[in-house]
C-alpha cells in the first residue's frame, strides 16, 4: 500500500537509515524515531497506518508503546529477542507480526504489505487440513499441537500455493512475486523454499505439495469448508 504512513522506531543508526531509505523507495511516507520518547512525540503530532517498533532500546521497549496505545495502530514487531515467550508477550500485546533480526528487507517487506492489506481482505483466515492448520493472521503452521513459524517468504509460498490449488505453479511465477529480478535467484532458490516448507509439514507433505518435472509445484488437497 504505496503512501501508507509508518512509525520507524529503532535506536540502531545504520540499520534505521537502510530500512527508511528502502521504504522511502517503496513509496512509503516513514517517520523515524531512535527511542521511546521520540516515538511518543511522533504519535502524538501524527496519525499513521503502521507502526514498526524495535523491542530493545535505550530508554525502554517498543512492547512499552504496542501496550500504551492498546490496539490503536497495527504493529510489527523487530528484534533480536526471538523466544517464544518474547513472541507470545508481542502477540498478546496485539502484534500483526514479529520479525527476529537479522532479516532480510524483502521478508519485511512482505510483512508490511500483508499487514497493511488485511483490513481489506475478506478472505479466510485459516486453512484447514486434515494433519495441520495454517494460519493466516500469525503465519504459523499447527501440527499436533505444536506450532512452526516459517520465515515471511516461505509462508507466502506456501500460502500461494494453497491459494492457486488445483493449478500448477511454476517457479519463475515464484521467483517474480516473492524474490524480484534484483536478488539474483534461481529455480534452486524455489526448491530449497519448498523443501523447508516440506520440512514444516512433516511426513504427510507429499500428499499436499506435487513436484510438476519441469515446471514448478502443485497444492493437491483441497481445505476443509
Amino acid at each position: 500500500m504505496p503512501n501508507a504512513r509508518l512509525l520507524l522506531l529503532e535506536d540502531d543508526t545504520s540499520l534505521g537509515e537502510t530500512i527508511l531509505s528502502r521504504l522511502e523507495k517503496e513509496k512509503y511516507q516513514v517517520s523515524w524515531a531512535k527511542d521511546l520518547c521520540g516515538a511518543r512525540k511522533l504519535i502524538q503530532d501524527k496519525d499513521f497506518d503502521l507502526l514498526v517498533l524495535d523491542v530493545g532500546l535505550p530508554d525502554g521497549s517498543g512492547f512499552d508503546i504496542a501496550e500504551e496505545l492498546q490496539g490503536r495502530y497495527p504493529v510489527i514487531f523487530l528484534t533480536a529477542l526471538n523466544s517464544a515467550e518474547n513472541r507470545l508477550r508481542g502477540y498478546e500485546l496485539g502484534a500483526n507480526e514479529y520479525i527476529p533480526k537479522p532479516f532480510h528487507f524483502k521478508e519485511l517487506l512482505i510483512r508490511i504489505e500483508k499487514t497493511l492489506g488485511s483490513e481489506f481482505n475478506e478472505g479466510p483466515t485459516t486453512f484447514n487440513f486434515e494433519d495441520f492448520k495454517i494460519n493466516l493472521d500469525s503465519m504459523t503452521v499447527e501440527q499436533n499441537d505444536q506450532l512452526f513459524y516459517p520465515s515471511a517468504r516461505d509462508f507466502s509460498v506456501l500460502t500461494y500455493l494453497i491459494s492457486s490449488f488445483p493449478n500448477v505453479v511454476s517457479r519463475e511465477e515464484l521467483l517474480e512475486k516473492y524474490w524480484g529480478s534484483d536478488s539474483f535467484p534461481t529455480n534452486r532458490t524455489v526448491d530449497n523454499s519448498i523443501l523447508r516448507i516440506r520440512q514444516f509439514l512433516g511426513e504427510k507433505a507429499q500428499d499436499y505439495i506435487k513436484s510438476v518435472r519441469g515446471i514448478g509445484y502443485q497444492w493437491i488437497q483441497e481445505p476443509k469448508k
